[in-house]
């Protein structure tokens, strides 16, 4: 399940998922930490210590989860590996920079805010269309997609061989069964061998 290839729709539709669980999970961490209206009302520092540990460890495990849907995806498209590389490090920074920012935000001071974040989100959104829109690489490998599909119900490994050698193997030639016809025999008691009429 986490090793196979995806394709643009499922990378797509992936990375939505994860990014709206992600947004939950950050919810609820403030909901069980400090409060939405504690969070807003605190100021910042250690008071927000646990909230943002808390936010640290749940953003590191999406990035996990994003990296490893990243992974898929520019292995199907045979992607560069500096874009995969550099979509996954951006993510891990951008982790520890969102739990800091939750410890020094002034929510009554607006531009306590890092700008920095927002350029780093920036940059991971570029690479993340990047991958999306790779190309994929030519060709499919058929036991793949009838393993995915799964339209006749998968076939043993034995069969499945047959099948491969059968299609890509040439027909034989028939061999020839013709047989020479005997010749006849001649009509009566054979005659012995030998010099003139009586033999010797």
């Amino acid at each position: 399940m986490f090793t196979s290839n995806i394709g643009r729709l499922r990378f797509f539709f992936y990375s939505l998922g994860l990014f709206m669980a992600e947004a939950v999970a950050i919810a609820l961490c403030i909901a069980a930490t400090v409060g939405f209206a504690g969070l807003i009302n605190s100021m910042p520092g250690p008071s927000r210590q646990g909230l943002a540990g808390a936010a640290l460890v749940v953003s590191l495990i999406f990035v996990a989860l994003r990296g490893n849907v990243a992974w898929r995806r520019s292995r199907d498209a045979d992607a560069s590996g500096w874009i995969l590389w550099s979509y996954i490090v951006f993510s891990g920074i951008y982790a520890f920079l969102q739990a800091g920012a939750l410890l020094v935000i002034d929510f009554g001071n607006p531009e306590s805010a890092p700008g920095g974040l927002n350029l780093l989100g920036l940059a991971i959104f570029g690479l993340w269309c990047t991958i999306l829109w790779a190309k994929p690489v030519a060709g499919s490998n058929i036991n793949e997609l009838t393993e995915v599909f799964d339209f006749e119900g998968s076939l043993p490994e034995p069969a499945r061989a047959e099948r491969t050698a059968a299609s890509v193997a040439p027909a034989a030639p028939r061999a020839q069964t013709t047989r020479a016809a005997p010749a006849p025999q001649p009509f009566g008691r054979p005659r012995p061998a030998g010099f003139g009429k009586r033999g010797l």
